[in-house]
């Protein structure tokens, strides 16, 4: 991409790993451990931050990259039972009766919102049953037929139903006026202001105004185009605990057949199929916080991926 697109693509890693190695890294004697059936479990059990939920494993595979990679940032280590005990308490029949516990039955910590996991599974559903009535498509069914020879792109953009994942992680600094003031507090202030503006495009728009950014613009309209409105909220935001961070996830069904030539723009998108693209900026701006004027910086990295159901 040339160097002034508002999208950087992420760079390729140097050899080429099947999806499953990305999600299921485990340690060498986790391997050694685990048969080859037992490390690639058909079901994972998944305590998100005290909610537990079961994942099928062809559900996890399937998940956009960039989701992927915020749920488990050094990939997916099962879990095993605690070696480091106390010798004094060894039982060595409570020790065997852990041991023989399959992978299946193990539960695995993860530091994510459920939330925002339940916001993409709901949609993804949405995606498969709309993918569903699509078949029964006589005209739709037609051009697939026609183009499976001629383009693969277009014949996998019509027999799949893409989803455009947008995701904005937005970590903020407060800068107060006064020293004596509870930095502690504004921080949760500016959480809670930040968070409620929740239109999508709205701070990159104030980015476009203030540097006249032609190729930021042609994102916006890029992604109208394919199935975003202009004014759209985020789907989930919300605020990460412990951290000055807000994470927004927004989804929509890619366009691809209708009134509109929507293909072309389907065509660019797909690029980022299992390929997730950065764009980065900083904001700042001077706002009222507990009767205060403090000058609020925000860093919002984007990231954009296309998922096939």
């Amino acid at each position: 991409m040339s160097s002034e697109s508002p999208i950087v693509q992420v760079p390729e890693p140097e050899e080429y790993q099947q999806q499953d190695d990305l999600i299921y890294q485990q340690q060498q004697e986790d391997i050694e451990e685990f048969d080859d059936h037992h490390a690639i479990p058909q079901k994972l059990k998944l305590d998100l931050r005290g909610t537990r939920m079961e994942l099928h494993r062809d559900t996890l595979i399937n998940l956009p990259e960039s989701l992927l990679i915020a749920m488990f940032p050094n990939g997916l280590v099962l879990s095993r039972p605690n070696d480091d005990e106390d010798e004094d308490d060894f039982d060595e029949d409570d020790y065997h009766s852990r041991h023989s516990v399959g992978v299946d039955e193990q539960l695995n910590y993860v530091d994510f919102d459920p939330v925002c996991l339940e916001y993409f599974l709901k949609f993804y559903k949405l995606a498969a049953d709309v993918k569903e009535e699509n078949k029964q498509d006589a005209e739709l069914q037609r051009l697939a037929r026609a183009s499976a020879a001629s383009s693969p792109v277009y014949y996998t953009l019509l027999t799949k139903q893409p989803i455009i994942v947008l995701r904005e992680e937005l970590e903020y600094f407060v800068l107060p006026i006064s020293k004596k003031k509870d930095v502690s507090g504004l921080k949760l202030k500016a959480g809670q202001y930040l968070k409620e503006l929740d239109p999508i495009f709205d701070a990159l728009q104030k980015n476009i105004s203030r540097e006249n950014n032609v190729a930021e613009q042609h994102l916006i309209d890029m992604l109208c185009d394919a199935g975003f409105q202009r004014e759209d909220k985020w789907g989930y935001r919300e605020i990460e605990p412990t951290k000055t961070i807000i994470a927004s996830m927004a989804l929509v069904l890619l366009k691809t057949v209708g009134p509109d030539n929507h293909m072309a723009t389907a065509q660019k998108l797909f690029l980022f199929w299992r390929k997730p693209a950065r764009k980065c900026w900083w904001d700042g701006s001077s706002v009222e916080l507990e009767g205060e004027s403090v000058r609020l910086w925000a860093r919002r990295t984007w990231t954009l991926e296309l998922a096939l159901v």
